[in-house]
């Protein structure tokens, strides 16, 4: 037995319930960075009440804020599947109805611009998350790609669709690996997409993921870009756009 038999329906032991319970005041759609400069940049511009800790390790506050009229959530979440995966469980435990996440990736297309957005439409299940919340197969499809990509074209914002690799380990990003995922259509990598749909299928609720490129694989070197060097003005911007589409999207 392997990780592609770990999917069944018998009753789970731990259920999402019993750690995170309803969150008084949670708005319906909640904002989920994997960058604390997003989350300075939005503490910075709205007045964010804090409505609970969940732990990831470290403490996660989840606050609420107002954008438009609407009431949203936010907070920023851990890297890796499973982490991310843990914690959007509570959040939709706790009577979120739908999540909107971005984050950084690397481009496996060298054309794709630094900065620029992507929005995955199927993830290849290169870790393990999302094994235990749908039956084996190579992709996990992302039904809500076709909304996100209408609220992007209703703010005028440019950006490609296209399949992402999700992966466990970046370290072990093979040469191999990337000229496989190519020919089948992936043009970005990250750690979480997968599991992240995985999670919102298997609980029938609304999850929405964004991309903007950072790095690229694409080259004879791996080249980092813009990693790490972007000033606090490119994740307000990041920030904008999440907060737009955030008002738009219904699932």
């Amino acid at each position: 037995m392997s990780i592609i038999d770990a999917f069944n329906t018998s009753e789970q032991i731990i259920d999402p319930s019993a750690v995170a319970r309803p969150i008084e005041g949670l708005p319906d759609t909640v904002l989920v960075t994997f960058s604390q400069k997003v989350l300075e940049a939005a503490a910075k511009r709205f007045k964010l009440t804090l409505l609970k800790e969940m732990h990831c390790c470290y403490t996660v506050p989840v606050y609420a804020f107002e954008y438009k009229g609407r009431k949203l959530g936010i907070y920023m979440t851990c890297l890796g599947g499973s982490a991310a995966a843990g914690l959007l469980e509570e959040i939709f435990a706790a009577g979120a109805k739908r999540a909107l996440f971005f984050g950084s990736c690397g481009v496996l297309d060298r054309s794709i611009a630094a900065g620029h957005f992507i929005v995955p439409t199927a993830a290849y299940r290169d870790e393990g998350t999302s094994y235990h919340y749908a039956p084996a197969s190579d992709y996990i499809d992302i039904p809500t790609a076709a909304e996100l990509s209408a609220a992007f074209d209703a703010i005028s914002m440019p950006h490609v669709q296209g399949k992402t690799w999700t992966t466990d380990a970046i370290y072990r990003e093979t040469r191999d690996s990337l000229a496989k995922r190519r020919a089948e259509g992936c043009i970005t990598v990250e750690m979480e997409c997968a599991s992240l749909m995985a999670v919102g299928q298997f609980r029938k609720k609304a999850v929405y993921q964004f991309l903007y490129a950072e790095d690229c694989l694409d080259s004879v070197e791996w080249d980092p870009r813009i990693m790490g060097k972007q000033p606090a003005t490119a994740y307000e911007g990041y920030l904008d756009v999440a907060l737009e589409c955030a008002i738009r999207v219904k699932g």
